[in-house]
């Protein structure tokens, strides 16, 4: 079984960046992981703030994509894992999702994005999907962390 999510006014809505469940990263509170992760990409200047505080995440997308900011030269290398991190901190976070999360199970995530062919399924399913991978990290990361909880 595969579970498909994209827009967050559906079921698993919560697993996409868009989703507004914020968190506090690195002295900042980020509205969404969206927010965090757009930001990262211009660490050191003036943008990362800018980025942090305008109110949605389709703007702060927007922004992290104009190519008229200064982007990180070691941007290939590490954006997987600041997706990662934000991902986590924000399901670390909130209990209610984290819940959504682990009742997954073992079932494969897909971001069932039909434009993004990195982060997403793609339009026709050829697509990377390193947003659903992280996703399934995270789920693992979280139920071991679980366990360790729940021996103590």
């Amino acid at each position: 079984m595969t579970i498909y999510f994209y827009n967050t006014r559906e079921k698993y809505g919560c697993f996409s960046n868009f989703s507004y469940h914020g968190f506090e990263l690195e002295c900042f509170y980020w509205y969404t992981s969206e927010h965090y992760f757009q930001a990262q990409k211009f660490i050191g200047t003036p943008h990362v703030e800018q980025i942090r505080l305008v109110k949605t995440p389709k703007e702060a997308a927007r922004m992290g994509r104009e190519r008229k900011r200064p982007l990180r030269s070691d941007w290939e290398q590490v954006k997987d894992g600041i997706m990662k991190k934000a991902v986590l901190c924000k399901f670390q976070t909130h209990a209610d999702i984290r819940e959504i999360l682990l009742s997954t199970g073992d079932v494969e995530l897909v971001e069932n994005s039909p434009i993004d062919y990195y982060w997403g399924y793609g339009a026709d399913g050829s697509g990377k999907n390193m947003l659903g991978k992280i996703l399934m990290e995270v789920r693992e990361i979280l139920r071991n962390s679980d366990h360790l909880t729940n021996d103590q």
